[in-house]
């Protein structure tokens, strides 16, 4: 059992204070924690059906290089069938709402993270109940950055570490959140949303475990997939699809991500449409990654945040 420990607090969108700075994630924190919830029944509504998603998603999709991979028209209706079948109690569609307002950028990449594990579950997950609960996580496994000031989330130039760590800290938020709101701190959404930063090789967070959990890996190949491929305030240019290929397939060449997993999504791009298992996938570079990018750049501390 590894216990989190918070270095911030946990909050609602409304507000209200769920754990407080220096908490321990431990078995009884969580047990206290989902006990808490004392709501005895939260709306209900498919994800698709909600507010004007649908009609965002169908537009994100046609926009490259989402328009080669979903190219296929049966195979974008078989997409929306499937998540049409996907529903999110109100506190997660209200979550929706407030990145859309206030932050674009989670927003598409929520939606984008939900249609590429949906799309990577039909070919790596046979259970189809296992199927439906991984998909499900795509668009609730960044709802901790809520937690996040927006001037941090939108800022255009380097981070401080202060900040970065901040940043990070989603990814426990979000296990907390899911937590609370599906009253379950095993539930597989809570559980990928803590996770999906996690690596094979154990160098990732928050806990910097082996992740060894095909399901999770899915929504982590796609939520890198999506960064990269994406605008990001920190790097107005995206990365090219080829170079953002290049990029998974060394991550993954590292032992970083899953192999099979970037192997299934390299197969949709490519126009051959080959089986998945059968895609060779090309070690070499010749990618040419964003002029512009301050990942990984900090800046001192006090500078203010634009």
């Amino acid at each position: 059992m590894f216990n989190l420990k918070l270095l911030y607090p946990v909050y609602t969108l409304d507000n209200k204070s769920l754990l407080p700075v220096g908490s321990v994630l431990s078995e009884e924190t969580l047990n206290i924690l989902v006990s808490s919830n004392r709501d005895p029944h939260y709306q209900k509504c498919s994800l698709l059906q909600y507010g004007s998603i649908k009609k965002d998603m169908l537009q994100f999709l046609i926009e490259p290089p989402y328009n080669m991979i979903f190219a296929d028209e049966k195979k974008i209706s078989d997409l929306l069938r499937l998540m049409e079948n996907i529903k999110f109690i109100s506190p997660l569609l209200r979550s929706l709402d407030y990145f859309k307002q206030h932050d674009f950028y989670t927003y598409r990449h929520l939606l984008m993270v939900f249609a590429l594990s949906t799309l990577l579950s039909i070919n790596l997950i046979s259970d189809y109940r296992e199927r439906l609960r991984e998909i499900a996580a795509g668009p609730t496994h960044d709802i901790g950055k809520i937690c996040v000031p927006l001037n941090i989330l939108k800022k255009t130039m380097p981070l401080t570490q202060t900040e970065l760590n901040k940043l990070k800290h989603h990814a426990a938020t979000s296990y907390v959140l899911l937590s609370y709101y599906l009253r379950d701190a095993g539930h597989f959404s809570a559980r990928a949303a803590r996770d999906h930063h996690e690596k094979k090789d154990g160098a990732g967070y928050p806990r910097g475990i082996r992740l060894e959990d095909l399901m999770v890996e899915i929504v982590a190949v796609s939520d890198v997939y999506d960064a990269l491929i994406s605008p990001r305030p920190y790097r107005p240019a995206s990365y090219e699809n080829r170079t953002a290929c290049e990029e998974i397939t060394e991550m993954a060449e590292r032992g970083e991500i899953n192999r099979k997993v970037v192997q299934a999504l390299i197969a949709h791009i490519r126009r051959s449409r080959p089986q998945y298992d059968k895609c060779i996938v090309s070690k070499e570079k010749g990618g040419i990654p964003p002029s512009i990018n301050f990942h990984g750049v900090f800046a001192e501390e006090g500078n203010p945040s634009e």
